[in-house]
């Protein structure tokens, strides 16, 4: 099914899940789709690696989780994010290096100051290679990271690449 993209959010320099400039991280771009979703979209990399050729379990928990915590950032001028209070992580499949890969994720509960939500990491093929839940604190950015948000640290990268539709197929959830 496809799915219009209704914005992209925003990059923190140095994180290791989005940091545009941080050349062991993953290098993650998040888009809000209309029907609520949050799609995160990265390549892993040997860097990236656990045994031979495959993803590392702690990199699969931090796009999981990452991708959550954000889900909650439903509008472009929201400052309002998730940390993580818990977290679970289930695998389905073995997650291949150097192939571009998905994660789709969307709010299973909110309260007035916490959400909780629901993740997937989808393989090339559409299958799931794994399935994260968590419950995460809403709280303003400022609050949460000691860094210039308005300079440098914390910006939206538009590319040419940037998706406008996307294609999802099968049951995501």
């Amino acid at each position: 099914m496809e799915y219009r993209v209704l914005f992209k959010q925003p990059h923190s320099k140095n994180c290791f899940v989005c940091g545009y400039a941080n050349d062991a991280g993953l290098k993650s771009t998040f888009y809000v789709l209309e029907n609520g979703y949050l799609l995160a979209m990265f390549t892993p990399l040997e860097v990236h690696q656990s045994y031979p050729g495959r993803l590392h379990g702690g990199v699969t928990a931090a796009i999981l989780d990452e991708a959550i915590g954000r889900v909650i950032n439903q509008s472009p001028n929201s400052e309002v994010w998730g940390v993580t209070l818990d977290f679970s992580l289930r695998f389905r499949k073995p997650i291949p290096l150097g192939e571009p890969l998905r994660v789709v994720c969307r709010l299973t509960k909110e309260t007035g100051r916490s959400f909780s939500g629901e993740g997937r990491l989808l393989l090339g093929d559409g299958s799931v290679a794994a399935e994260g839940h968590g419950r995460y604190l809403k709280m303003k950015i400022d609050s949460i990271a000691d860094m210039d948000v308005a300079g440098d640290e914390w910006v939206n990268l538009s590319q040419d690449t940037d998706l406008q539709v996307v294609t999802l197929s099968g049951p995501l959830f």
